[in-house]
């Protein structure tokens, strides 16, 4: 059973600190207006709310149902039936995310519809989705996790020099955003399922690694979509 409590207690000493810092500064150098301050602190207490229901969610909902998903996907026993379903779940999770939506817009907005939104939310999500699939293979063959780190950031490095610098620029952000609130607890529980059936639950090695691997993909997506479109 999730505790309200202890969820309002994680929220309030991550969110807490913040708040202070943004409230002090609107007192003492902003000098914002009593009313500006108001709407700040109502919005704060709204964000307080927000990520208390959202651990609840998590905990409640997400990680339990993810981590079945994939159990279910290995006890299935059918390598291309594991390979299809990583992928299209991945992939639903990664365009719903809303870091990804928010960096999509921004980047449609800065280059004035050059780069198209719709056509940057898909190769995130394709990109997030592969490396999901190649995070799942790695687990069912046992493969370290050092050796796929080290090939797959030896080819964006390789890459980057061909790279136009403002895709490469928007690659490495495109990175950073698929980890975000509600891929992490989706693409985490289901590598635990798939681990779980797999091999050992107790094996942190492949357990885990899932999250490290996820912003490989858009990285070299966007980065191939610069030498192509350049």
């Amino acid at each position: 059973m999730v505790s309200i409590p202890d969820a309002a207690k994680e929220t309030l000493s991550a969110t807490s600190p913040i708040i202070a810092i943004v409230l002090l500064m609107q007192i003492f150098i902003l000098k914002s207006p009593p009313g500006e301050i108001l709407w700040f602190l109502g919005a704060a207490i709204m964000v307080i709310a927000g990520f208390i229901l959202f651990l609840i969610g998590v905990r409640l909902g997400m990680l339990p149902i993810g981590e079945a998903v994939g159990s279910e996907m290995s006890a299935r026993g059918s390598l291309l039936f594991i390979a299809v379903m990583m992928f299209v779940l991945s992939f639903l999770v990664t365009i719903a995310e809303p870091d990804v939506r928010v960096l999509t817009t921004l980047v449609d907005s800065v280059s004035a519809g050059m780069l198209d939104r719709n056509l940057l939310i898909f190769v995130i999500g394709f990109g997030v989705s592969f490396f999901m699939v190649v995070s799942a293979l790695r687990t069912l063959y046992g493969i370290s996790i050092k050796k796929v780190l080290l090939i797959s950031y030896l080819m964006v490095i390789i890459l980057s020099f061909f790279t136009p610098s403002e895709f490469l620029a928007i690659s490495f952000d495109a990175g950073g955003v698929t980890t975000g609130p509600m891929a992490v607890p989706v693409i985490l529980s289901l590598g635990a399922g798939i681990t779980s059936v797999l091999s050992q639950r107790t094996d942190i090695s492949n357990t885990f690694g899932f999250i490290g691997l996820a912003p490989v993909g858009p990285i070299l997506g966007i980065m191939l979509m610069g030498v192509f479109l350049a």
